[in-house]
């Protein structure tokens, strides 16, 4: 049997993605990719906590694994060898047929191959530049630096006999998770058809925050045009958003209590959405919301830019551009942009494509 055939002929895969929620998300149309040339296929995600989060928006998904994993830690994980032998031991019940192991470009998909052999899965591809031996048993697929993630997933499936042209963004929100989205708007004086942008100060990374009194500064000038402005963020950053409305000299809704669902229900709904380099972008890209990304310099632009919905980047350049870095030692010069530019991008693309929206049935599944 061919490579090709024996993927196309596997019945239980494991997708590995261990990385935040919208990483996950722009997984989509690689796993819509191997579901439609193998319908009979059943796609088991294997995710961070956080990745975790996003899987109940992609219909392509039917189980989900959560798993801390030591190659993708950042020094949280006590020394424990048993607990990884434990986990292979897990790996090897569930019998899969496959492993399609996902990367950014700076990561290395041989630990995770090797470990998906240990466990007796017998294919196991991935994309890399560096040599693995038999860690991987196809490939590795190798992908540029500055290939957009989504088109590096497709490659990666493309190469093991999944073949796409279609790199369109897509996300399922639950009906109940919209209604319950819907109310929550209504509750805070927003109802339905209103009109309203969506501000998301946050980002996992601080560098690619911009900062809270200009976030401020883009709500108060909003407000002033007549906007109703709503601010988004986890729980663990209520006190993020407590600085922008107090910046904001003016009356903003806080919503920092729904899932994540319901938070891809309030992108869907929003005129247009205002956000660093992070999982709301790829929400809106999705959703085609119209989005302004302020992106900082921690990546290159070509990797996860929004490419179907409205959008705007904006950014200074610098030279240290990409750094790659969680934190930024010099003030964040890549995002020195004044409020009134974020403002004016927001009502250019209200102007320009406010009407030009997915119908409500497309962004939202049953």
């Amino acid at each position: 049997m061919s490579g090709h055939d024996a993927w196309l002929q596997a019945r239980n895969l494991l997708v590995v993605r261990l990385d935040n929620a919208g990483d996950v998300i722009m997984l989509g149309p690689a796993l819509r990719a191997v579901k439609s040339a193998n319908p009979a296929v059943r796609l088991t995600l294997l995710a961070s906590p956080a990745g975790a989060k996003a899987a109940a928006l992609l219909p392509w998904i039917d189980d989900v694994i959560v798993f801390r994993s030591v190659w993708q830690d950042l020094g949280h994980l006590p020394f424990q060898p048993a607990r990884e032998l434990a986990f292979v031991h897990d790996l090897a019940e569930r019998a899969f047929d496959g492993a399609l192991i996902f990367t950014s470009f700076s990561q290395t998909p041989h630990v995770a191959g090797y470990v998906c052999y240990l466990a007796g899965i017998p294919l196991r591809a991935g994309e890399s530049k560096e040599f693995g031996g038999a860690a991987l048993s196809d490939g590795p697929c190798p992908a540029d630096d500055d290939l957009h993630q989504v088109d590096r997933n497709l490659r990666l499936v493309a190469s093991v006999g999944f073949p796409s042209d279609d790199a369109r963004l897509e996300i399922a929100i639950p009906s109940e998770a919209d209604e319950r989205a819907g109310a929550w708007l209504l509750g805070n004086g927003i109802g339905p058809g209103d009109s309203f942008v969506l501000l998301h100060p946050g980002a996992s990374a601080s560098a690619r925050r911009y900062r809270t009194e200009k976030y401020g500064g883009v709500a108060r000038l909003l407000r002033r045009q007549g906007w109703p402005v709503v601010v988004t963020g986890t729980a663990r950053e209520a006190a993020l958003l407590d600085r922008v409305a107090a910046n904001a000299d003016g009356d903003v809704v806080h919503c920092d209590d729904v899932g994540l669902p319901e938070f891809a229900a309030l992108v869907a709904r929003a005129s247009a959405l205002v956000c660093g380099n992070t999982l709301p972008m790829h929400l809106a890209d999705a959703t085609r919301t119209p989005v302004v990304a302020l992106y900082s310099g921690t990546d290159l632009v070509t990797q996860w830019q929004p490419r179907f919905a409205p959008n705007r980047i904006l950014r200074r350049p610098v030279s240290c551009a990409p750094c790659y870095r969680i934190d930024c030692p010099i003030g964040q010069p890549c995002l020195d942009v004044p409020p009134d530019e974020v403002v004016a991008a927001v009502n250019e693309l209200i102007g320009m494509h406010g009407t030009a929206r997915l119908p409500r049935q497309e962004m939202v599944a049953c």
